[in-house]
């Protein structure tokens, strides 16, 4: 009976590993890229930190009517990177799982950093329905104090990535140390991912958010067209 039976499981365990695709990896690099967009567009939405009209909330106010591009921008593409990360992480943990020891949390912790991006990304996005209509609705709809604290928002949550320096991190464990996956792509997760994480920990946490996407995008990559490796 399990004569017959195994050529079978083993035929269809090879027929799966050939076959699936590497979507998950494309995901990761748009995810990177569109976070690259994402938090260009916060840049872009400085009224909170114009120093010309620092402390005056109306003006604010008035000046992030203006910016409503960039924080149309800024929700658009970060979301997009939020909904994509996932995807990524999943692919991400399947594949480290497939050649890093049995028992190895290291494909778990690279596919919760990932998670913990993509949340932060929602997060960052949380209010932006509430305040895009707010700053552009008539002068009594709308207190001027709290938009400056929403000018603050998107100028700070939508930066932490430090999640995804410690995928970046853990992939490069995988890599490096247990030969899961090229160590080129060890060596990127080693470089940007650590300095990610450093950022990320550290007071200067938003600077994670230069580096973070970088490094999804760069992997992202890596893992779409240049791991010849790929099992999943």
């Amino acid at each position: 009976m399990s004569t017959a039976t195994t050529p079978a499981r083993s035929a269809a365990t090879s027929h799966s590993a050939t076959t699936t695709g590497r979507g998950w990896a494309k995901a990761g690099a748009l995810a990177g890229l569109f976070g690259m967009i994402g938090i260009g567009a916060s840049t872009a939405a400085n009224a909170v930190y114009d120093q010309k009209i620092a402390g005056d909330a109306p003006a604010i106010v008035e000046k992030l009517a203006d910016q409503t591009p960039a924080l149309l921008t800024l929700h658009t593409f970060m979301l997009l990177a939020t909904v994509l990360l996932v995807p990524f992480a999943a692919g991400v943990r399947r594949r480290l799982a497939a050649q890093t020891r049995a028992g190895s949390l290291i494909p778990d912790v690279a596919a919760l950093g990932l998670v913990l991006a993509a949340v932060a990304g929602l997060m960052g996005t949380a209010l932006d329905t509430e305040f895009i209509f707010g700053v552009n609705a008539a002068d009594d709809e709308l207190v001027p104090e709290a938009a400056v604290f929403y000018g603050h928002w998107i100028g700070t949550v939508p930066w932490l990535w430090v999640g995804a320096g410690l995928a970046g991190v853990a992939i490069a464990v995988a890599a490096l140390k247990q030969a899961a996956a090229p160590r080129w792509i060890g060596w990127v997760g080693a470089i940007l991912g650590g300095l990610t994480l450093l950022v990320g920990i550290s007071p200067l946490q938003y600077m994670a958010g230069f580096t973070g996407p970088l490094m999804v995008l760069v992997i992202g990559l890596g893992f779409a067209f240049g791991d010849r490796d790929e099992l999943a």
